[in-house]
């Protein structure tokens, strides 16, 4: 919840106190005495009772407030003072949304010569939405989070569309002829696929609201992109009908201005930090926006060693960091880009030599876009540090770069996987290709080969237009597996190291492709523990190249002698334990989705300990059994955490029971594979039981689109038939009861 900062209340009290001990005192005297007495509190208090008006409620326009400087808060106020004809409010909670609302400021400039304002909702009022004028449009950019959730930013842009007692400026809740727009960003594997969008269109309509095209919804299971591309066209069209502006109107024109800086004290160069108390070494919160570098204290294998695959157990000391957390919470970690695609840009866009060239850069338009990463700072370190070149390369983007070919061939090759939707999801998608291969392959280089300046062709592709195009680095976040009550100042993540091959095709051989922060942090467990860090790896009998990162950090910030750090930040969950220990729980988390039920079933520990030195050896004896139901291939290949769970259930005298399938090691009578879906089923009886009966909490952790989807399927025909029903009708009802009242909690991928 928001405060109102500006409303103060303030009553001054004047105190007149006059002793008759001892004294003798005129009328004349008093009237005189009281008189100094209120002057002198009139003085005191005068700039409280005289200041510039500081309005409660109503505020009163001036001049600052009619030009957009007044109220920071008054979004309509904005648009007059910058001639802005269209307002973007964006839901996010990583930052994608963020990215489609500026793309859509962007497109709304080159196509029809429009400003926009782009808004984190959280940062503005809504009372004057009604003011909106006839000539304007507001877009929303809405993600849907969690279980159907609003993101942080949006909660109360949400209250404020869907309370009946929000009134607009002129009253009531009347938005009749408002211009809008709705792009959803979901994902079908979950339930509540993009109910977020489909609310806000729904709460504008009803109250009058107009929709300009369809409402846009991007699948981020299959393809964000080519749905936006989809829908995007139509949808202009429309608003160009809508709001009488025709297309051709604006131009290209830069985001940014990109200039190289002669003479800067090195000290003041950002090379890779977050923010300006980590360049400057100065104290203070740490977050998002400032990342604590964490010393690691633990790094290890959780495989076997003759496993083809890689999961790291990774403890961060966070002692004096003023960094708290909780069980069920994520950590945030903030990787680097390899070094081989940090070579490939700089050769491509021939800033090889001139790699640590320090430059400033600009925004022509801070209100459309912000410097996306913090200035001055150089070529290579924008590339390794701030902007995703690791990921495959939208084909939006490979349009705008075509005028940049340095052939006609060049420039063919990147208009055709632009146009061609089939040929760009076959080379590019299937592929797995980054931009900088891209480049490489429409100029006719071998992008097998390491990239140098001798063996990669030059594009002229200016340099702001990369910042534009390229989205900011994010941060990988994983569910944290330790408790706070056992590891105090600690903070433990469990991380599968991501590897797959990609689709081959006439154009595009065949190769591994790695995740970004898995890899990373592999890498660290490597320097960690003072290991090789291999050049390849071996994988179904082949040698497999291995991305490696510069570990040390910028100025070596992220090693200290035999120490390494990472950046990292706490983001709060609610995937939360019940308080009450009486409540029996369910967990269900094959592979690395039991992550978090290590510090789950930690916190309990924790718990037991100070329960049973209180009360005694009986003090756990009302308390409510934890089940986990746990999965992988091999109890002997990938069982994590296989020595730690018989300690647990000893400390918990009995009240922690494991379930265990190994899908490659044990099988069913007909010869299937066993999963924690077949657990469930086997312990219908005493599921049912504590869920109904004992009021039971269930938490599902892991892969969305099959697991938790069929974990679920299965919870509803446990109930159903307990319930003397079907999975479908009371089942379901069961489950949605549950979810509901926070008693069925997800925490899933896709």
């Amino acid at each position: 919840m928001a405060e109102d900062n500006n409303r103060t209340t303030f009553n001054p009290v004047i105190p007149l106190a006059l002793s008759a001990t001892g004294m003798t005192t005129s009328s004349s005297d008093v009237v005189v005495l009281g008189l100094g007495v209120v002057l002198a509190g009139l003085y005191l208090f005068k700039d409280q009772l005289f200041a510039a008006s500081k309005p409660k409620l109503a505020p009163v326009a001036t001049k600052s407030s009619a030009n957009g400087s007044g109220n920071p808060r008054d979004f309509i106020a904005k648009m007059k003072d910058g001639k802005k004809r269209i307002v973007i409010f964006y839901g996010s909670q990583t930052g994608t949304a963020e990215e489609y609302a500026i793309r859509l400021a962007k497109e709304a400039k080159s196509k029809f010569g429009l400003s926009s304002l782009v808004c984190d909702p959280e940062e503005y009022d809504f009372e004057n939405l009604d003011q909106l004028p006839e000539d304007c449009a507001a877009f929303f950019v809405m993600a849907t989070y969690g279980e159907g959730e609003p993101t942080d930013n949006a909660v109360q842009l949400m209250q404020n569309l869907e309370d009946d007692s929000f009134e607009f400026t002129n009253g009531g809740r009347d938005l009749t002829g408002l211009k809008y727009v709705v792009f959803g960003l979901g994902n079908k594997t979950y339930e509540h696929y993009n109910v977020i969008g489909r609310r806000v269109d729904a709460s504008l309509s009803k109250m009058g609201g107009i929709r300009i095209g369809e409402r846009g919804e991007g699948d981020d299971d299959k393809s964000m992109e080519e749905d936006y591309l989809e829908w995007k066209d139509g949808m202009w069209e429309a608003f160009a009908t809508a709001l009488g502006v025709e297309e051709g109107q604006g131009g290209d024109s830069a985001d940014f201005v990109v200039s190289e800086l002669d003479s800067h004290p090195p000290e003041k160069v950002y090379l890779g930090e977050y923010s300006a108390r980590a360049l400057t070494k100065t104290k203070g919160i740490h977050d998002a926006k400032n990342p604590y570098a964490a010393p690691i204290t633990v790094a290890r294998e959780l495989f076997a060693s003759h496993a083809d695959r890689n999961c790291v157990h990774i403890e961060f000391n966070t002692e004096g960091s003023g960094i708290t957390y909780q069980h069920g919470d994520h950590l945030g970690v903030w990787p680097i880009n390899p070094d081989l695609e940090v070579e490939r840009l700089l050769c491509t866009l021939g800033l090889h030599d001139k790699q640590d060239a320090v430059i400033g850069i600009e925004s022509l338009d801070p209100a459309l876009a912000k410097v996306p990463f913090p200035v001055p700072t150089t070529y290579a370190t924008v590339l390794r540090h701030y902007i995703d070149i690791n990921a495959v390369a939208g084909r939006q983007i490979l349009g705008s770069l075509s005028k940049f070919a340095p052939t006609p061939e060049a420039e063919a090759f990147m208009k055709e996987l632009n146009t061609n939707k089939e040929k760009y999801h076959t080379v590019v998608a299937e592929g797995c290709l980054k931009l900088g291969e891209i480049l490489q392959l429409a100029a006719g280089n071998d992008i097998t080969k390491i990239p140098s300046p001798e063996n990669t062709t030059k594009w002229s592709i200016p340099f702001d237009i990369i910042v534009s195009a390229i989205p900011r680095l994010q941060p990988r976040y994983y569910s944290i597996s330790s408790s706070p009550k056992l590891n105090p100042g600690s903070i433990h993540a469990t991380v599968v190291v991501l590897k797959h091959e990609n689709t081959p095709s006439e154009i595009v051989t065949k190769k591994w492709v790695h995740g970004l922060g898995s890899n990373f942090l592999l890498n660290l467990k490597h320097a960690t523990n003072g290991e090789p860090t291999p050049i390849t790896s071996v994988s179904d009998g082949e040698h497999v190249s291995v991305p490696a990162y510069l570990i040390d950090g910028p100025r070596g910030a992220y090693k200290t002698e035999t120490t390494y750090k990472a950046p990292v930040h706490v983001r709060r969950s609610t995937f939360r334990l019940p308080t009450n220990p009486k409540s029996p729980v369910i967990m269900i988390g094959p592979g690395t989705g039991v992550a978090p039920f290590r510090g789950f079933v930690q916190e309990r520990v924790a718990l037991a300990r100070r329960a049973i030195e209180k009360n005694g050896p009986d003090a756990l004896n009302d308390w409510g059994r934890i089940s986990l139901f746990y999965g992988c291939r091999r109890s002997d290949e990938d069982f994590l955490y296989a020595d730690e769970w018989p300690k647990y259930a000893e400390e918990l005298k009995g009240k922690f029971v494991l379930h265990t399938a190994f899908s490659r090691e044990k099988f069913n009578p007909d010869g299937s594979k066993i999963y924690v879906q077949n657990l469930l089923w086997n312990d219908r009886e005493h599921i049912a039981q504590a869920i109904l009966e004992g009021k039971g909490y269930v938490y599902i952790c892991g892969e969305a689109k099959n697991m938790a989807k069929q974990v679920e399927e299965v919870l509803a025909k446990i109930l159903g038939e307990a319930k003397g029903g079907s999975a479908e009708v009371e089942g379901a009802a069961e489950l949605k009861l549950l979810k509901e009242r926070s008693r069925l909690m997800l925490d899933v991928w896709s």
